[in-house]
């Protein structure tokens, strides 16, 4: 069978040449390697920098230095509502509606505030349904959260085991653990993408499926948000939390996001209550009695850290210009140059973790050295030595993520070849 693919510089070239969006890579600071540039794959841990960033930074500091406080309400983007300078694009990017969007914290602390109000156990109904091998924010988060409910995780945790090779989960799966033990799970919580996988979930009939049992459902798009092109009102999930490190390039440690639902948005939830997240018509009334905004708003606790949202709102910025599904047509065809790649010229070395069908992984192959966890550290490392910057998740998961905001057809071949080299070495 003829395939689309070479595994040359030349047709690499020629596909990065053709690439519609190929100029966004000028607008990121590639790390140097050598007399040349990284191979950088690395998007899905940590974004690389937008260049408009130390300008804009700049520009509050400047503010900041002639404005003083009242900076807050005569800056060029007073800081007051700061927060709303980067809510329209990121409701675009998540697939919702502004209202159910907020930028704000971190995203354990972000998933902490949620579970206030839509983890609610009972002794009837007190579990919680994660994914096996959860990222650590996760597990440690709900078993907490079940231990300050006064429930034991031995019972209260169920975890979602891995039926597909590798370790993905079908859809069978969730429905079968659903329908055995959905009468006392009062949240599920699973990844839009499972960290060490790949594998893509699909939100809309998880949620479909929760709420018929019953349950509230809360999803972590840490690997999802600005990786896939998410419709996360139409999913009918209430609440979900994010990162913005990760493709969303808002810098190490960033502001994180939550959404919640629209159907929520003037419901009386219990939650943890702050100052920011009280109605802002009558906020600086300084009252006793907290009212919270409609909406995500309202799970606000502090004012905006401007200097935090500044990356955000820049990268953000550039998503509005290069369009969601434009970036995904693009991440589809990268990571099938890679995945040919890896079957091609590495399948005496390689296996590719992640599930093969385009529709249920993102812009991230895991990938395995089938000689083992010593070789695949092996590898990763003189991966790293020679510019080509993936990361290594335990226990064996080398995890290579062509981003295609900055990202090329170059960058999947310079993997493979430095592969190749190490193999023959």
């Amino acid at each position: 069978m003829s395939t689309p693919y070479e595994a040359t510089r030349a047709w690499a070239q020629a596909a990065d040449a053709a690439d519609p969006l190929r100029a966004f890579r000028d607008e990121f600071l590639i790390p140097p390697h050598g007399d040349g540039q990284t191979h950088y794959l690395c998007g899905n841990s940590l974004g690389l920098q937008p260049r408009a960033v130390r300008e804009a930074i700049g520009e509050e500091l400047s503010d900041w230095g002639e404005l003083a406080v009242e900076g807050h309400f005569r800056g060029r983007r007073p800081w007051l509502n700061y927060h709303e300078f980067v809510r329209d694009d990121l409701a675009t990017v998540v697939g919702a509606k502004p209202i159910e969007v907020v930028a704000m914290n971190t995203l354990g602390v972000n998933l902490h505030l949620m579970m206030v109000s839509f983890y609610r156990p009972t002794p009837e109904r007190h579990a919680i349904l994660i994914e096996a091998g959860a990222f650590p924010t996760d597990r440690y988060a709900v078993e907490s959260q079940v231990r300050y409910h006064g429930f034991s995780p031995a019972l209260s945790l169920i975890e979602l085991e891995g039926d597909e090779p590798n370790g993905s989960i079908s859809m069978a799966a969730i429905e079968r653990t659903l329908a055995e033990h959905g009468e006392r799970i009062a949240l599920v919580m699973l990844p839009g993408v499972q960290y060490r996988t790949g594998q893509v979930f699909d939100l809309k009939a998880i949620a479909a499926l929760a709420h018929k049992h019953g349950c509230m459902v809360g999803f972590d798009l840490a690997h999802a948000v600005g990786n896939l092109p998410l419709q996360l009102h139409d999913s009918g999930a209430d609440f979900a939390i994010w990162c913005s490190y990760k493709y969303l390039n808002a810098g190490p440690g960033a502001i994180g996001g939550a959404f919640v639902h629209e159907r929520h948005a003037t419901a009386t939830l219990p939650r943890f209550a702050g100052w920011w997240g009280h109605d802002k018509s009558t906020r600086f009334k300084m009252g006793p009695e907290f009212v919270p905004t409609p909406g995500a708003d309202g799970w606000q606790l502090s004012n905006p850290p401007i200097m935090a949202l500044v990356p955000l709102r820049v990268s953000l910025e550039i998503f509005r210009r290069a369009g969601m599904e434009r970036l995904r047509e693009k991440a589809l065809k990268l990571t099938g140059y890679l995945e040919w790649l890896v079957d091609s010229q590495l399948g005496d070395v390689l296996e590719v973790v992640t599930p093969r069908e385009p529709s249920r992984r993102g812009s991230q192959l895991s990938i395995r050295v089938k000689a083992g966890r010593e070789q695949g550290r092996a590898l990763f490392e003189y991966l790293e030595r020679n510019g080509v910057i993936g990361d290594w998740r335990e226990p064996d998961v080398i995890r290579i993520s062509p981003t295609p905001l900055y990202n090329r057809f170059e960058d999947c071949l310079a993997f493979a070849e430095a592969a190749r080299a190490w193999a023959k070495s």
